[in-house]
């Protein structure tokens, strides 16, 4: 059977993967908040953990999925020479 060149390697999809998780774990952590007061919010919205800590979280998830993106596989030494 021919392997198939796929443009990323072994190693890019387990590190997006990864920066997959880690979106999650920050959108985890910035949810609750309901309210089960009828006069007003509940003030724990305004947590450090919801405010600081997950859009953090978030952000390194999301600069992670970019270095998997830009990460150069190491097994591409001229696929395309070795083709022809």
């Amino acid at each position: 059977m021919d392997k198939k060149n796929y443009v990323f390697g072994k190693e890019n999809f387990i590190i997006l993967a990864v920066a997959i998780v880690i979106i999650i774990i920050g959108f985890w952590l910035m949810s609750g908040g309901k309210t089960t007061e009828e006069s007003g919010f509940d003030p724990r919205i305004f947590s450090a953990r919801r405010i600081v800590v997950a859009p953090i979280v978030t952000m390194i998830g999301f600069a992670t999925v970019i270095a998997a993106i830009l990460k150069k596989p190491k097994n591409t030494e001229n696929k395309t020479l070795k083709n022809n």
